[in-house]
């Protein structure tokens, strides 16, 4: 299930809720592991989960933007709770590749048949931040699905 949110500060959030056959263990190796995480995600560089580690995915260049995305890790529970800072964009851009200064939050919560993840994508501000808002959802739908492959073949 994805859906958007309109919060009071007038910022949009991205949400992927799905349920997975697997236990948190399992799950947590594909969020946590950066090799796993360039099989459903983008490969990362520096990444730990390690909270104050900064580490940095790279993707296509925008206009001034160099296509870098820096992140720190914010929070870390084990099995639970994976947060980061999800920074990007230029500002001479605007549409994709404009300033984005946003929160990536990962939850996992056991559930009878497995593991619910729930993915939160926020701060996006809008208009300023609508092209990558619009492309981010469908692209973090597409990674969750590769996610899913992922744990049904973690080696």
């Amino acid at each position: 299930m994805t859906e958007t949110l309109l919060d009071a500060q007038q910022t949009q959030s991205i949400i992927i809720d799905e349920v997975f056959p697997h236990r948190p263990e399992v799950l947590w190796q594909a969020l946590t592991n950066g090799a796993l995480i360039s099989r459903w995600m983008m490969q990362p560089q520096g990444y730990e989960a390690v909270v104050g580690k900064e580490f940095t995915f790279q993707t296509t260049p925008a206009g001034a933007w160099d296509g870098t995305i820096r992140c720190t890790m914010l929070e870390v529970v084990p099995l639970r709770r994976l947060v980061y800072a999800w920074r990007s964009g230029d500002k001479g851009n605007v549409g994709y590749g404009a300033p984005l200064d946003t929160v990536v939050t990962f939850t996992l919560t056991s559930v009878e048949i497995g593991t619910r993840l729930k993915l939160v994508h926020a701060g996006f501000v809008l208009p300023r931040n609508e092209t990558a808002f619009t492309s981010m959802g469908k692209g973090w739908k597409t990674c969750v699905e590769r996610l899913a492959g992922v744990a049904d073949a973690p080696d």
